[in-house]
Formats: structure tokens, C-alpha cells, sequence
């Protein structure tokens, strides 16, 4: 049972750094293209495909561990 517990809380961990990393990326962006004033967000679509590489890249590091 506590193997259990270990594991989900180690998957909401996981979890909760992807949103995160998802929710900076988008105010990060939407704050850097409102200073530049471009028409495109250019930064609105790549700080969030960033923040998700690199939370894929953490949990496939994870994920690869020998038990």
C-alpha cells in the first residue's frame, strides 16, 4: 500500500511540474509578445512547446531509472 501511495504521488509530482511549466510558458509568451508588439505570437506557441519538451525529456529521464 505505501509502494502505492509512493508511486501516485510521484506521477501528481510529474504532473503538476508539466502544468506548471505549460502555464508559465503561456504568460511568459503572451507577456514577451505584448512588449514586442509583434502580430504573430511567435513566443505565445514557443515557450509552451519548450516547457513541454522539456517536462517530456524529465519524465522520460524518470521513467528510464533502473528499480
Amino acid at each position: 500500500m505505501a509502494n502505492d501511495n509512493r508511486n501516485i504521488l510521484k506521477y501528481a509530482g510529474l504532473t503538476t511540474q508539466l502544468m506548471v511549466l505549460m502555464a508559465v510558458g503561456v504568460w511568459l509568451g503572451h507577456k514577451l509578445d505584448n512588449y514586442i508588439g509583434w502580430k504573430y505570437p511567435l513566443f505565445l506557441l514557443l515557450f509552451p512547446l519548450l516547457g513541454l519538451v522539456v517536462s517530456l525529456w524529465q519524465i522520460i529521464k524518470e521513467f528510464s531509472k533502473k528499480k
